[in-house]
């Protein structure tokens, strides 16, 4: 019984963050839809975060009832003369004067407006917390200058420290950030290198670590290092008993293993050092010259060093700026991932369903509240963007009815609603079950 307490509690934690996570997202995009119909002068009868039976709710001098329900896992509105929680429904039992206030009775571009402010609301959260981390985290500063300088493995020296300002790196000289990483890839590899820096304004060289260690700087959820416990900070002291410095070591020696265990030897800041043995598994990822590629991977990211740049103040439309290209982002790998499913490019085991997105929310949650927010926003425009896809029963085959109904002065018929409604449920459950399929059986 004591071994199956922390698989327990670890359960717990996964579908308590998956939750809070979910209800964040959907209570967002349900917000947009409600403020911009109500604006739009469509009433909201009901406003439910969670579905099932009522546990509290309030009337608010709109008439619209706000209530918490008791499975948190969605949410919705409810506008006047829908038939369900879908919105489904012609409005044809409300009063004739009140037809206006419907979905349906609206006029074109309030239903339009409506529908589209769901995913966009949840693109303006991504953007707001993107924004958010680089308003209040700062950007590196332009000038190649330490910041806050981490912890150093045993044997390794590092005469660095916050203020330097780094002008050569093994004798190469360095002004900006770019030269910094060319110099870096200069280099021969060794524990130790030359920093020439400037310190309380004189020029002096001191002793540091390579500038492209094996240091971890992010686990990918459901990877076989997350599943491993390997965490953001850790340094690869050595593979199969072979020390190592670099990190593009430690990669070379992952493809090198073809899928079969290696053995990584692990110093951890406060712990010391461990070994995790880890399986590479085989994943597709975009190439430098386009399209994909396949290698093996263990799911960590690399790139940083033993210290942390000089951060200067972001401005609020800069931050702003990098939240809108970040959420772009997203959209556009998400979009380029959907068409290389659907091509053949990439394999269909890159579709992960509800499992795989609620044990990535509990590792981003587990890594703590900065990785959680972050790991919200990722999910907030991708699910923006799902929601925009030309499939009925998603906003964006409602929309596409409505650019219909533009186009030729009428809406789709009765007869077409029902049967596009209904492949598109058919499609929306098969997308499902195949994402949850590999859930249980992709590797």
């Amino acid at each position: 019984m004591t071994d199956l307490i922390p698989l327990f509690g670890g359960t717990l934690w996964t579908l308590a963050a998956f939750v809070v996570a979910l209800v964040v997202i959907v209570t967002v995009h349900e917000y947009g839809h409600y403020i911009i119909g109500r604006l739009s002068g469509i009433r909201a009868e009901v406003f439910s975060v969670g579905f099932g039976p009522r546990l509290i709710a309030r009337r608010d001098r709109h008439g619209t009832v706000w209530q918490v329900a008791a499975i948190p896992l969605g949410g919705y509105v409810r506008f006047l003369g829908d038939e369900n929680a879908a919105s489904a429904g012609s409005g044809s039992r409300v009063d004739p004067a009140l037809r206006r206030q419907t979905l349906s009775g609206a006029p074109l571009w309030a239903r339009f407006s409506t529908l589209l402010a769901g995913p966009v609301f949840n693109f303006v959260l991504s953007i707001l917390i993107f924004g958010g981390f680089a308003l209040f985290q700062g950007l590196p500063a332009d000038r190649v200058e330490v910041g806050a300088v981490s912890e150093v493995p045993p044997g390794v020296m590092n005469g660095l420290r916050p203020g330097d300002r780094i002008v050569a790196l093994g004798g190469q000289p360095v002004e900006t950030w770019a030269d910094l990483g060319q110099a870096a890839q200069d280099l021969p590899i060794a524990p130790q290198q030359d920093w020439t820096v400037i310190r309380d304004g004189a020029e002096v060289t001191v002793t540091g670590p390579d500038p492209m260690p094996a240091r971890i700087s992010g686990v990918a959820p459901r990877g076989a290092a997350a599943d491993a416990g390997l965490m953001a900070g850790d340094v690869v002291i050595g593979i199969e008993g072979k020390p190592i410095t670099r990190f593009t070591q430690m990669r070379e020696a992952v493809e090198a293993a073809e899928g079969d265990p290696i053995q990584l030897q692990v110093w951890r800041s406060g712990q010391g050092t461990a070994s995790y043995t880890l399986i590479p598994r085989m994943q597709d990822l975009p190439s430098a010259g386009g399209g994909y590629e396949r290698r093996w991977l263990i799911g960590v990211t690399g790139g940083g060093g033993f210290f942390e740049p000089a951060m200067r103040r972001a401005g609020p439309l800069e931050s702003l700026w990098l939240g809108v290209m970040q959420t772009w982002g997203i959209i556009v790998s998400s979009l380029a991932g959907l068409w290389a499913m659907i091509s053949g490019q990439i394999g269909g085991c890159n579709l992960g369903g509800a499992i795989s997105i609620a044990e990535s929310t509990g590792q981003a949650a587990s890594a703590g509240g900065a990785s959680f927010l972050w790991w919200i926003a990722v999910l907030s425009a991708a699910i923006g963007f799902l929601n925009l896809l030309p499939i009925p029963v998603l906003d964006g085959g409602h929309l596409m009815f409505y650019a219909w109904e533009a186009l030729t002065g009428r809406p789709p018929s009765d007869r077409a609603l029902n049967l596009l409604t209904a492949a598109g449920m058919a499609a929306v459950l098969a997308l499902m079950i195949f994402g949850l399929t590999n859930d249980l059986f992709c590797p």
